[in-house]
């Protein structure tokens, strides 16, 4: 078996990478417009606090008798709001998890 190794091209490795001889990039990175980790963190949030909104609001209705509401209408718009709330809470711990863990890295 013959092997044999080609010539390693810094300048094709670094424009690749996106970045001049220097190291730097070549061109800042673009926003992406309407979109991104905290308008969907933010939409998330806001969906759970409306959810929980609702949930409060079908209690109430329960409690007052409305005919138009019922207790297995309120119990699983109950069930969606806790389970949005857990899945809240877990994505946060992940987040203060991931955080802790880059703070403490060694530069």
């Amino acid at each position: 078996m013959n092997v044999t190794l080609k010539p390693f091209d810094f300048a094709q490795a670094v424009a690749r990478a996106g970045l001049n001889a220097q190291g730097q990039p070549l061109a800042k990175a673009k926003q992406v417009d309407g979109g991104g980790f905290q308008t969907a963190l933010t939409q998330a949030l806001q969906s759970v606090s409306n959810s929980q909104s609702e949930v409060g609001r079908l209690q109430r209705e329960v409690q007052l008798d409305n005919p138009s509401v019922s207790i297995e209408q309120t119990m699983v718009a109950a069930q969606k709001a806790q389970i949005g709330f857990q899945a809240t809470l877990q994505v946060r711990n992940k987040l203060v998890q991931a955080y802790s863990e880059i703070m403490n890295m060694q530069i």
